[in-house]
């Protein structure tokens, strides 16, 4: 039997609920209400489910509400990700009301409206994209959320406007200078830190001050290279330090000037992953 597609999108939401242990109404909400089949083109859909790509039997929307990555370009490597990902990571972010916002690597714009439902109308939404047709068909898809501006360029390069949260949806070695400086007092950047080769991790970071962060490292993700935020000498030390840890004894993130340590997880040009605590606001060194 057939279901209407408003209630195919509820259901999505609750596997996502129970699969990514969500505690974030508003992240439910936004997962029920906005129509993922705006933005991953016209099937059938190319879904990966365990372990294989297969296409989905027709063009049917409810295809794309499982918990399941859409190729949207396979040649490139380019995919809608996976929605459970994606919910535990902005269920952690904690993304609020009026919030501002840089999306960094935003595709066609899914999750991006779904940081919009977040924000609210009266948030703020600037989405980076580096593919010109990918950035069009972003720019189209999120024509309803007016707090949302497209922005085809590259996402390594600023200066960008001061944001309460960056959001990264491509695989970068080290956090860029760039990045570091848009983001406010007790802003927040998500982004996959990752080698060359293997898996790596989901960074948290919250500014405490101008030059220290609160950092979390979570292992197991995989993404397409962030063109501009890559480096391979890097990407072999942050490999290293992935297998002895998998970043799990990582609690900051040093931006002051400092010869390396022992506390240094993963030292480089103007940062540093450190196993020392976070300083907050005001703290003397």
């Amino acid at each position: 039997m057939n279901i209407p597609i408003e209630a195919a999108r509820q259901f999505y939401a609750e596997e996502l609920q129970y699969l990514a242990h969500l505690k974030s109404r508003a992240v439910f909400t936004a997962f029920a209400t906005v129509p993922r089949e705006r933005f991953v083109g016209p099937g059938p859909w190319l879904v990966l489910g365990s372990g294989e790509f297969r296409m989905t039997e027709d063009a049917d929307p409810r295809h794309v509400y499982h918990n399941v990555l859409i190729a949207l370009d396979e040649a490139k490597g380019i995919n809608n990700g996976q929605p459970s990902m994606w919910a535990r990571f902005l269920d952690q972010l904690d993304v609020r009301a009026n919030d501002h916002v840089l999306h960094l690597g935003c595709g066609t714009g899914y999750y991006t409206a779904i940081l919009a439902e977040l924000v609210g109308a009266g948030g703020k939404i600037v989405a980076v994209e580096i593919v010109a047709g990918v950035a069009e068909r972003a720019r189209i898809a999120l024509a309803p959320w007016l707090q949302v501006s497209v922005v085809q360029g590259n996402g390594a390069q600023g200066p960008f406007e001061p944001v309460d949260v960056i959001v990264v949806s491509a695989g970068a070695t080290h956090p860029l200078p760039a990045w570091l400086a848009a983001l406010r007092q007790d802003g927040k950047l998500l982004f996959p830190m990752t080698p060359d080769a293997g898996l790596g991790a989901m960074v948290y970071l919250m500014r405490r001050r101008e030059d220290n962060f609160a950092a979390q490292l979570m292992y197991g993700v995989q993404f397409i290279s962030f063109s501009g935020a890559r480096n391979p000498e890097v990407s072999k030390q942050l490999a290293a330090a992935l297998n002895r840890d998998e970043g799990a004894t990582v609690k900051s993130m040093r931006c002051d000037v400092h010869d390396k340590e022992e506390t240094c997880w993963l030292h480089g040009d103007r940062w540093c992953f450190s196993t020392r605590e976070p300083f907050s606001a005001g703290y003397a060194k």
